[in-house]
């Protein structure tokens, strides 16, 4: 476990950083910019303002690595949900946090190298570039060629990585409201929390090893889903086969329609497929992770965030979406009751209940959907207004702890798939995949 009493002095200039930001500033634009994207308020917001907000608090998460960057990269996926005239600085900022962050001096790379690998550990290299290809939220990667003249990344964790993550979680936590520019009503201490609870998690890159070989093994050969292989694990050190292509977050900005399709179906494949064929879930869905193969392959890099599925997805879930599908509004009443989403004593309607639910399987009931910032922008308005029958009848519900990464990861992908605007057969894809969802 981590000490979180044992913190580094980096840590408290990273707190003092937080502490500096325009609270009064920032949270006049969250609240101004929660108005504009629910409906409430007519006034324009400033896109000045909008720039400005962005740039003051993604400048520090930036800065900060670890947890801040972390909770960046968690909620990049949801800017997808915000009018296009205020998306925008926010969309640069948060892509920033996607795959960069401050280098690591060489020195200090080659001493976790010798305390992780050995005092030897060059002889394990034939080549070793010093200057990181990619950087994550608690570490960056150098690409390398191994001894046997694999080429190889190396991810080697930041100092004090452990007491940062936690530190500066539990400063985000108080800073909660400042993240409501990016989601209205979104509650961010959830997330902030279930982060908390997976740090020691993703800091044991040996944990980490076993996932990834877990998925390697279930993905090997498979002509969709490409996981590099485990060459060498240490708990700050590990080292993976290199793999090139193109980042997600380019097909996003620059890639064809026939791209953003193979991208978004490939990772729909991978969010639903994982648990029973790795008994894993990725839970990590933000677009650093990801890279499209030059033959077609979504290639998948980072498994310090799993959930562990040994029996797959729950089968209600797949025989709900079904029962919702046919328009069973009882049966659908009576199974989110007995699954804990709707409280013994709560006296909902089970057809608004329905009613809540199907405008958010609407990629299912169709051949073919295309995924959209409109249609998600729709749905935070329906669901994110206050005067909403659906927001009313939304916080009557509840999530049980069991539900609460998959649908976290849910909503992750979902928010990709809308930056793609990808467009497939998802029914198709969870008539393969989801145990318990049947196509009529």
């Amino acid at each position: 476990m981590v000490d979180v009493t044992d913190i580094p002095r980096g840590t408290v200039a990273r707190t003092a950083r937080l502490a500096r930001l325009p609270l009064g500033f920032a949270g006049r634009a969250a609240l101004g910019l929660g108005k504009k994207v629910t409906g409430l308020a007519n006034e324009v917001i400033s896109d000045k303002l909008q720039e400005r907000t962005a740039e003051q608090l993604f400048s520090v998460l930036g800065q900060l690595k670890g947890g801040a960057m972390k909770l960046g990269q968690a909620l990049s996926v949801f800017e997808a949900a915000l009018p296009e005239n205020l998306a925008a600085p926010y969309r640069t900022a948060l892509t920033k946090l996607q795959e960069a962050a401050p280098p690591l001096p060489a020195a200090t790379v080659h001493k976790a190298l010798a305390e992780q690998l050995g005092e030897n550990w060059r002889e394990k290299f034939s080549e070793f570039d010093d200057s990181p290809a990619a950087a994550a939220s608690i570490g960056q990667v150098h690409k390398a060629v191994w001894a046997d003249g694999r080429e190889v990344a190396v991810k080697v964790q930041y100092p004090g990585a452990g007491p940062a993550l936690v530190s500066d979680l539990k400063q985000l936590g108080r800073l909660s409201s400042l993240f409501r520019v990016l989601q209205p009503g979104l509650d961010i201490k959830p997330l902030v929390e279930e982060l908390r609870d997976r740090v020691v998690e993703e800091l044991d890159y040996q944990l980490e090893a076993r996932s990834q070989r877990a998925f390697a093994n279930a993905y090997d050969g498979d002509p969709e889903i490409l996981v590099p292989k485990v060459v060498a694990a240490a708990e700050k050190v590990l080292v993976t086969e290199w793999v090139d292509g193109i980042p997600l977050s380019h097909v996003i900005n620059n890639g064809t329609q026939e791209e953003r399709n193979r991208a978004g179906y490939l990772m729909s494949t991978l969010h639903f497929s994982g648990p029973q064929r790795a008994r894993l879930l990725h839970a990590d869905p933000h677009p650093g992770n990801f890279r499209l193969h030059e033959d077609g392959r979504l290639v998948v890099l980072d498994f310090g965030a799993v959930a562990r599925l040994p029996h797959g997805l729950p089968e209600p879930i797949g025989q709900l979406v079904t029962l919702a599908v046919r328009g069973e509004a009882q049966q659908v009443f009576d199974g989110l009751r007995g699954e804990g989403f709707i409280p013994a004593d709560s006296e909902v309607d089970p057809q608004e209940v329905l009613d809540f639910l199907v405008p958010m399987l609407d990629p299912i009931t169709k051949e073919e959907f295309r995924f959209s910032r409109e249609w998600l922008r729709a749905e935070a308005i329906r669901l994110g207004n206050p005067k909403s029958q659906a927001y009313i009848l939304g916080k009557q519900l509840n999530l049980p702890p069991s539900y609460l990464l998959i649908h976290r990861v849910t909503l992750g992908s979902i928010g990709v798939m809308c930056q793609l605007e990808a467009e497939a057969s998802w029914r198709d894809v969870l008539a393969t995949w989801l145990p318990g969802f049947e196509v009529e």
